[in-house]
């Protein structure tokens, strides 16, 4: 099952980002610390159009330390482009982010106007979140849920910086079945548009592959399984998820997964590297590109043939 969710608010959200963007001197684009590839909107450096960046690694404090510096290290070598690691309730990282703005457009403060500054993320990325910590008060709707935020609005903020809010924006087809799922795993598409089963047993599957010690510490197991299925089953088993004649509810026993996983409870946990980008977008150029010698095929053979 390919993981998709592009209701109609966000291709409205599209359409007003790109006619806002001619306005704006700087793109803050949120990400999750835990998965700051597939948090990466692909439609936004073709609506920011080379502007300079700020990437935040939000959640940083759900994320592990390690990936998460060296995915600071891969954005930072991008041109044009900053990225810094916070939590979005951490007032002095908070904070900071203003002076990173300030880099970023180093002759700005010549020209005495506020920095007109986009901020852009995936749903359930803690975008309004953040946005209430710059501002210093309530401004813009936050829970654990996607899909909050429903229209622009622009907010004066400390440090000279007028910030424009969007909704929290998808791409209409997810090309990495991969990056869908991981999405769906942390949060960012809403769980009616889902499989908690098929996302479980991924989520199982990596966390067999990356956090096996974690896994072990729990759920209290001491020997793991090899295959995610097999995984839920134990779960659902350990936290009593029965139906009669002892047959493990297996929907419940997913759920309890995916949610202690969103909640942090499997301690800091981070979904994928960049050498994981880098492996993963090497194989979808390469299924493009068979795609697309396939297609040149089929119109070879619709075209009539010479006598």
């Amino acid at each position: 099952m390919a993981i998709q969710w592009f209701p109609g608010h966000m291709h409205r959200a599209r359409k007003q980002i790109a006619e806002l963007m001619p306005q704006i001197d700087l793109v803050i684009e949120v990400l999750d610390a835990r998965l700051p590839y597939s948090s990466e909107n692909p439609l936004i450096p073709e609506l920011c159009a080379g502007k300079a960046t700020l990437k935040l690694l939000n959640k940083a404090d759900l994320a592990d330390e390690a990936h998460t510096k060296a995915w600071l290290e891969h954005f930072n070598a991008l041109p044009n482009t900053r990225a810094m690691a916070l939590t979005g309730l951490d007032k002095k990282q908070v904070k900071s982010i203003t002076q990173f703005c300030h880099n970023l457009l180093p002759d700005r403060p010549a020209q005495k106007k506020s920095i007109r500054a986009m901020i852009l993320g995936i749903p359930n990325v803690g975008k309004s979140t953040l946005i209430n910590s710059l501002a210093g008060r309530m401004i813009a709707k936050a829970g654990n849920q996607p899909a909050l935020t429903r229209h622009p609005q622009h907010i004066k903020i400390q440090g000279g910086i007028v910030l424009s809010d969007t909704p929290g924006m998808l791409w209409p087809k997810i090309h990495n079945v991969a990056s869908g799922f991981r999405l769906a795993a942390s949060g960012a598409v809403r769980d009616t548009a889902l499989d908690y089963f098929e996302v479980a047993e991924y989520a199982a599957n990596m966390l067999l592959q990356l956090y096996p010690q974690e896994l072990q510490s729990r759920y209290k197991i001491e020997q793991l399984p090899e295959r995610g299925e097999e995984l839920i089953d134990l779960i659902g088993r350990k936290r009593g998820c029965l139906r009669p004649g002892g047959v493990v509810d297996i929907h419940k026993a997913a759920e309890i997964l995916i949610h202690e996983l969103r909640d942090g409870k499997m301690g800091k946990v981070t979904y994928e590297t960049p050498q994981m980008k880098i492996d993963e977008e090497k194989i979808l150029a390469e299924m493009a590109l068979a795609k697309e010698a396939e297609e040149k095929a089929k119109q070879e053979k619709k075209r009539p043939q010479r006598s």
